[in-house]
């Protein structure tokens, strides 16, 4: 009997997935928990291991192709088994029991008929189409109960609002957001710029992960109330303590460490002793995280990714160093998981690297606080005899979502972090 390897769900936002490519070929004996596919999710792009064993007999999905959820990509056949005749057709079943179902039409209720014929009605707004598609869809609306109240004070209709809540929930902001009487987050209100192509330009098309990024980082951006603290920071102690550890480390065989280690441990450190910073945004609530979850953007072909070290309070320097450097081992080589992306709960992006000394970056939803760190560099100081002399200064900057974090707690956030840094025996005590 042929088995259908379909398209799994590899994170907990995927609806689709695109199939990057096969690196197996049709023909080709395949084992369990054997590489076979290269899944671009709304994440990161993630290998896929083949969850049957047997002969890999026919290609259904194409490389490039959207694939819904469960949706067959290729078939598998056991060993010197033959292709059953009405193969074909049981391919188009599995797809269509793939398909998403289109919306039932609702009948009207006994109290809108009787409405219709009791006499002439005030003329309606003309709804758009995406509301009134989500009006005849049977689907359940996720909204808290303030957002409920608010959307029958004012006139909103739940069904055609875009949640930014946890799984999709529709929350207070949302509905404050949408026009009164109006659809909300799914209706653009003036037609979006296009830009004039000209004859050598060139127009790609963006990934399932860069469609993603965009509409997080516009929700981020039009729906949390950003706020952004700036804080310099004696870097040179750092830069001390740094080569003296991994001059010594390096006679023994040790880890060498990288600045941004430090900074990490310094982040995790300054949330524990400021725990108000480690917290989101929850519609009606604020949701206070007991352990800090530490999303480090890492760069790579596709855009930004932000895995997590777990329970990052709990590991030491050493432990964060191997943490972050495997993590970023596995982005570039397409193999995080699901789980690698789960239970951030701060952010830390770091473009030193790159020579920018300091910027504002976007709040990661739905956590309440990223951290942005910009590159060390020469500069005249004053020493505390009131000389100039030649020191090492970086910026750290925080951006706040101020439903949650205040300026005085944000502030104490990076002067923590700046003793820490100043002081990085600290962080190995």
């Amino acid at each position: 009997m042929p088995k259908f390897i379909e398209m799994p769900k590899l994170s907990d936002t995927m609806t689709e997935g695109t199939l990057a490519k096969w690196t197996v070929k049709e023909g080709d004996k395949v084992t369990v928990g054997k590489a076979i596919a290269d899944i671009e999710t709304d994440k990161a792009t993630m290998e896929y291991a083949s969850p049957f064993e047997g002969v890999l007999h026919k290609f259904i999905a194409k490389p490039g192709g959207k694939v819904p959820l469960g949706a067959p990509l290729a078939v598998i056949l056991e060993d010197d088994e033959a292709a059953p005749a009405n193969l074909d057709e049981l391919i188009a079943k599995a797809q269509a029991a793939a398909a998403p179902a289109p919306a039932a039409e609702k009948k009207p209720s006994a109290t809108a008929t009787k409405a219709a014929s009791a006499g002439p009605r005030l003329p309606q707004a003309p709804q758009h189409k995406s509301r009134a598609a989500a009006a005849n869809s049977n689907v359940r609306v996720k909204a808290s109960p303030l957002a409920k109240k608010i959307a029958a004070e004012r006139g909103v209709d739940l069904a055609a609002l875009v949640g930014t809540g946890p799984g999709g929930r529709i929350v207070r902001e949302d509905v404050e957001n949408a026009p009164v009487g109006g659809s909300g987050g799914r209706v653009a209100a003036t037609p979006a710029i296009r830009p004039v192509l000209g004859p050598d330009d060139e127009r790609v098309p963006t990934s399932s992960m860069r469609n993603i990024i965009a509409e997080r980082l516009l929700a981020s951006k039009t729906q949390i109330p950003h706020f952004y603290l700036q804080m310099e920071v004696d870097a040179a102690p750092l830069m001390e303590f740094r080569a003296h550890l991994n001059a010594a480390n390096e006679k023994t065989g040790g880890v060498k460490y990288t600045v941004n280690d430090f900074i990490l441990k310094a982040v995790v450190r300054a949330a524990q002793a400021q725990p108000a910073i480690n917290a989101a945004w929850d519609g009606d609530a604020i949701v206070k995280f007991k352990s800090v979850g530490l999303s480090v953007a890492i760069a790579i072909d596709d855009g930004l990714v932000t895995p997590v070290i777990k329970q990052a309070e709990k590991k030491t320097l050493l432990e964060i160093s191997q943490s972050v450097k495997d993590l970023a081992g596995k982005a570039k080589n397409k193999k995080l998981s699901p789980d690698d992306f789960a239970g951030g709960t701060i952010t830390v992006s770091n473009l030193g690297a790159y020579g920018i000394d300091q910027f504002a970056a976007i709040i990661n939803p739905p956590q309440a606080a990223i951290v942005a760190i910009g590159s060390i560099r020469k500069a005249p100081v004053v020493d505390d005899k009131g000389q100039i002399v030649v020191g090492q200064r970086m910026w750290v900057g925080l951006s706040g979502d101020h439903r949650v974090v205040d300026g005085a707690v944000a502030a104490t956030f990076l002067a923590e972090m700046r003793k820490l840094l100043e002081n990085p025996a600290l962080m190995l005590v």
